[in-house]
């Protein structure tokens, strides 16, 4: 057995139904078209993908009329690139409109695909052919959110029986082309505990459930099986459970998923938690939550599963997904941490074979269950919201495995947001394990300032070590300084949110270059010397307003006033001595953590029947600062560098946002007075048009949404 973990890869590939439409994860990331993504994918060094043949995708009206060119260029393209392929064919589906998961022809009409596929691709040497049969069943048989909506145990065991009967006939079929292909089954694997003995019954059934799609593939599921009674209580017949004990159809690749919400705490003490939360079932009131929110010791996560996985079934086992919709850190944290369970249980002589980085080009609304269509992104190891994917941190982090390198990312030091004290949502149950944040920190300038203070105080949510500095710690004017402070901190990267701010008072003070030109050159000179990444900010002042759409990174600067000034002549000399510096153009703060915003001070006179006064002349792009400091610490991770674009998506006039943010609180719009930008003593001349927009990639949310949260941020803090 080679000692090292092979890595593995896929796109989220779901094509669920929701009543009569389909919800295709391959069409809203762009991998059902780019047949380059193969080559972005080879590239980290991985050996098996799972390729998506999805039945929905490629034979809706049968196998007799299948359209095989999509799947015909990329395995070909594979074959090349030397990257074998495991065909799946149902991904949390129910098959084609003429037939679901509770039709009696549905495992014959899965085998039949099967076979075509065989017969086309008689080479393809590994099969999924359904994703994660348990999970699909609940969801589409017990907790009625996906096709056909079941909602009870007779629908959920006749969902998971048509899915394994499926797949057992799906394999004979395929080995009757290819008598040595492979069956990778994959499920997610969670596990149940509880905070009082009363609920244990309910744990156990829950625990044995959870291996129920394997046991029936393994011929496991006979009278002595614990949910053997169970199964014919819910419409199983004895003839079809003893049918796969006498014929089993076992994996050859036991296929792990696990992920944090996998691990449930179910808590009889309702007390502590709220309304919506508590439930049960029938017998007892209960509530079902996160293991990881409630309690204090950690979850047992990968390393868990796969040793009980390797012991249930004495066969090799890979890890098939692995995922977490998060920070980026965090993301890179759940993926380093899983590689080296699955690799510590391969040391230990257990046959653990693969790990398979999953969402590869990330998911799309997997925050309602994909049941609406949101456009709710979560960026993979590629961030596919531009024009082209763009590496993420993610990327280079699974390229150092693929490639057996070691991980080099400062941020891999600290601890996931699951090992930390904040994860906890609910007073704890049992001691308390916690984590303390280490690693490298971050250094902040702007200790005083709105931008300093967020960032501040999004890297303690996000277990980024940092130190946020005065003046006094550091003046980013002053050489001397700025070297004593990165000699001292020895940070991997730079965040200069320091700045002279007041436009109309630039008109005349000379602090306004010494802060906003000197000091970024200085500071930008000396992370280059250190190679230390840098973050330094702009402005939309750099355009002078006379575009009729939003301004783009490529656009040509002229500001109207002396602070727009200082902002263009800082990014070229910045850029000048510090290319891979992130420059953040952006605009019209607002935000829930300082007093002297727009949004918060409009919002404060209308709560007190004041009118308000706002330019009806003066077009922006406001921005909401918490959206601001996480996409951009997203993107100081990844490594981005260069000119980048980053406000709330939309171009209001400062009235209209006013106007938005009444309306969105429910106060009285009309308490809005309309005025040229001339009547409200400004100094320094604004564009009347400074909305902005970026040619890169849409990566921040729209101005809905940032309002939105301000408001409930807001109301937290009341």
């Amino acid at each position: 057995m080679n000692d090292r973990l092979e890595l593995w890869a896929g796109p989220e590939c779901t094509v669920n139904r929701v009543g009569d439409r389909y919800l295709d994860q391959m069409r809203y990331s762009g991998f059902a078209h780019r047949l380059d993504d193969l080559d972005r994918l080879a590239s980290l060094g991985i050996t098996r993908l799972r390729f998506p043949l999805i039945w929905e995708r490629t034979a809706p009206d049968g196998p007799a009329s299948a359209d095989w060119r999509w799947a015909d260029e990329r395995l070909a393209r594979l074959r090349e690139l030397h990257v074998q392929p495991i065909a799946g064919l149902l991904h949390h589906g129910s098959g084609p409109r003429h037939t679901s998961l509770l039709d009696p022809r549905f495992p014959q009409l899965l085998a039949e695909y099967a076979g075509a596929v065989a017969q086309r691709f008689p080479d393809l040497a590994a099969y999924t052919p359904v994703n994660e049969p348990l999970t699909t069943a609940r969801f589409s048989g017990l907790y009625g959110t996906w096709y056909p909506h079941g909602r009870g145990d007779r629908e959920f065991v006749r969902c998971l029986l048509s899915e394994i009967q499926g797949t057992v006939l799906a394999m004979r079929a395929i080995r009757r082309v290819n008598p040595r292909a492979e069956l990778v089954q994959t499920d997610d694997l969670g596990y149940i505990t509880v905070s009082t003995p009363r609920l244990q019954y309910q744990a156990d059934f829950e625990n044995h459930r959870r291996w129920l799609g394997y046991d029936l593939l393994c011929g496991r599921v006979d009278r002595g099986h614990p949910m053997w009674d169970y199964l014919l209580a819910h419409g199983a017949t004895a003839d079809e459970l003893l049918a796969l004990v006498d014929a089993p159809c076992p994996p050859d690749i036991v296929g792990i998923n696990s992920y944090i919400t996998s691990e449930r705490f179910l808590d009889d003490r309702l007390e502590l938690y709220p309304e919506h939360l508590r439930g049960g079932n029938g017998r007892d009131r209960y509530v079902d939550v996160e293991t990881a929110r409630v309690v204090g010791a950690h979850i047992g996560g990968f390393a868990a599963r796969l040793r009980e996985a390797c012991e249930r079934y004495r066969r090799p086992v890979a890890v098939t997904e692995v995922h977490l919709g998060c920070t980026r850190e965090e993301q890179m944290r759940w993926l380093d941490q899983a590689w080296k369970a699955a690799q510590k249980l391969r040391d230990e002589g257990l046959d653990v074979r693969a790990l398979t980085i999953w969402a590869a080009f990330g998911t799309f609304d997997w925050d309602s269950l994909v049941t609406r269509e949101q456009g709710h992104y979560e960026p993979g190891l590629w961030d596919v919201r531009g024009g082209e994917p763009r590496p993420t941190a993610l990327a280079q982090l699974a390229s150092e495995l693929g490639h057996g390198q070691t991980p080099s990312h400062p941020v891999l030091a600290g601890p996931g947001w699951w090992q930390r004290e904040l994860r906890l949502t609910y007073p704890h149950h049992g001691d308390l394990e916690s984590l303390a944040v280490i690693g490298k920190p971050l250094l902040i300038t702007g200790a005083t300032g709105t931008l300093g203070r967020a960032y501040a105080r999004l890297c303690d949510l996000r277990g980024l070590p940092y130190k946020l500095l005065t003046r006094q710690d550091m003046d980013i004017a002053d050489p001397a300084s700025v070297r004593a402070a990165l000699d001292r901190w020895q940070p991997w990267a730079v965040i200069n949110a320091a700045g002279y701010v007041r436009v109309d008072d630039a008109e005349s003070d000379p602090r306004n270059w010494r802060e906003n030109v000197d000091g970024p050159a200085v500071l930008a000179a000396a992370c280059t010397e250190r190679g230390v990444r840098l973050m330094s900010f702009s402005s939309d002042l750099v355009f002078d307003g006379r575009k009729t759409q939003p301004y783009v990174e490529t656009d040509a600067t002229h500001p109207l006033s002396a602070y727009g000034r200082t902002k263009v002549e800082a990014e070229q000399r910045i850029l000048a001595v510090a290319p891979d510096t992130l420059m953040v153009r952006t605009a019209a703060f607002f935000g829930p953590w300082d007093k002297h915003n727009f949004v918060t001070q409009a919002l404060a006179a209308m709560r007190r029947g004041e009118p308000w006064h706002a330019a009806h002349d003066q077009w922006v792009s406001p921005t909401y600062v918490p959206h601001l400091v996480q996409t951009s610490l997203d993107m100081l991770v990844d490594g981005e560098r260069g000119l980048w674009h980053l406000a709330n998506r939309g171009a209001v006039s400062w009235a209209q946002l006013a106007e938005m943010a009444a309306e969105a609180a429910g106060l009285d719009r009309g308490l809005v007075q309309r005025r040229p930008g001339s009547e409200l003593g400004q100094v320094a001349c604004r564009p009347r048009y400074s909305a902005l927009d970026s040619e890169r990639g849409t990566v921040m949310p729209t101005l809905e949404s940032g309002l939105e949260r301000y408001l409930s941020e807001v109301e937290l803090a009341l």
